[in-house]
């Protein structure tokens, strides 16, 4: 069983592990290959103008991630992050630890995750999951101990609220007949060091507010497939997986569609309820298609363990070091993007971004090998231990 350190957890020691234990392979494998969507959908947003460069490329791009990326690579994270919490309840307590023990541990590591969060967002920039995921551990703990039926009727509740919220801003570019990047940008402009700093800080409350809000359904999700150890052993899970994995991407690119159509201007002139309900359908079935793509991950990860190659295992390490190579996209993208760095905000389009973001998951898998081949878990990874284990019993 995994002992998973805030956004994924990294290698526990032999000696800590019974004998009989091993690290599942697919949860590692998914997060690896989580970061690669994070990465897309976070690139464009530094762009000021997304339609610079090649009309076409640009065109299958939003295709791309309308269909595949916008409002999927946030559940699926969260879907992850909800499963790394049972494994860290389950490793914890196999070594003896109560359940008072594990639930202060938890929150601990929670309120930490949130601290990054907030230091990310100060000095880096102004988009964040951590602080997220972190405030939703906090509040979520308790749900680790209440019964499928509460989780799934938790998660379905909080659906509509989520939702809500998400379809909003893509309402917005719809109804302005803009991408939701354009919406959503974070591109510097012109501004100084200390009014990026005034602004990030300033709004960062509200966003996490949101932000938490969201991913609380797909946490919840997360924590009810841990319990069945679905990304664990999907070959005992391999008929419900294949299902849902199917039913679920089908339905979500179908869902996808219409808003796909609308945000690249194939489909004008559509009426006011269209946009709504396109706004609507778009996140509300990308939440499962999210999901899904962990559940792809897990159906692979037999072969894949089976014919284990450079890829493979490149790709675990990453995933065990997801934190510190998250982090380091952001390092990226403001060096990249920003005025102070090679200030390519003016000139790259939504392809030229997606382009970007591809490259910066290539550069952090050969970082992520490195690391592993140096036996190094990452710092990120190392200073969350430090801190939420500190007073750990």
């Amino acid at each position: 069983m995994n002992d998973d350190e805030g956004m994924t957890m990294t290698r526990t020691s032999e000696q800590a592990r019974p004998a009989t234990t091993a690290r599942a392979l697919a949860p590692d494998l998914a997060r690896g290959f989580m970061l690669l969507f994070i990465a897309f959908a976070h690139a464009p947003l530094f762009v000021v103008a997304v339609d610079r460069g090649n009309a076409a490329a640009n065109v299958i791009a939003e295709f791309f991630h309308v269909l595949f990326v916008n409002n999927h690579a946030r559940p699926m994270f969260a879907f992850l992050f909800g499963y790394s919490l049972v494994q860290l309840m389950t490793s914890r307590t196999r070594r003896g630890a109560e359940w008072a023990q594990v639930r202060k541990l938890l929150r601990r590591r929670g309120w930490w995750l949130v601290a990054f969060g907030f230091v990310h967002v100060a000095l880096f920039v102004p988009i964040d999951i951590l602080a997220a995921y972190g405030l939703a551990g906090v509040l979520l703990t308790g749900m680790l101990r209440r019964s499928d039926s509460a989780l799934l009727w938790t998660g379905a509740a909080f659906l509509v609220p989520a939702t809500a919220a998400t379809a909003l801003g893509t309402w917005a570019a719809l109804a302005q007949g803009v991408s939701t990047f354009t919406v959503g940008s974070v591109a510097a402009g012109d501004k100084g060091l200390g009014e990026l700093f005034a602004g990030r800080v300033t709004v960062w409350p509200f966003t996490l507010v949101i932000g938490t809000l969201i991913v609380i359904p797909p946490v919840l999700f997360g924590i009810w497939a841990a319990r069945r150890r679905l990304l664990e052993d999907p070959v005992a899970n391999r008929p419900f997986l294949l299902r849902f994995t199917v039913i679920a991407t089908a339905v979500s690119i179908a869902g996808a569609v219409p808003t796909a159509l609308l945000q690249t201007g194939l489909w004008t002139g559509a009426p006011g309820p269209v946009l709504v309900a396109a706004s609507v359908v778009q996140p509300l079935t990308g939440c499962f298609g999210g999901i899904a793509m962990a559940g792809v991950i897990a159906l692979l990860t037999p072969y894949a363990a089976g014919n284990r190659g450079p890829l493979t295992t490149a790709v675990e390490a990453l995933g065990r070091r997801s934190m510190s190579l998250y982090l380091f996209q952001s390092i990226v993208f403001i060096a990249v993007f920003f005025p102070f760095g090679l200030g390519l905000q003016d000139d790259l389009g939504l392809a030229d971004a997606t382009a970007v973001a591809g490259v910066t998951w290539l550069v952090s898998l050969l970082a992520a090998d490195v690391m592993r081949r140096l036996d190094h878990r990452g710092p990120a990874e190392i200073l969350l231990r430090r801190l939420a284990y500190r007073q750990s019993a």
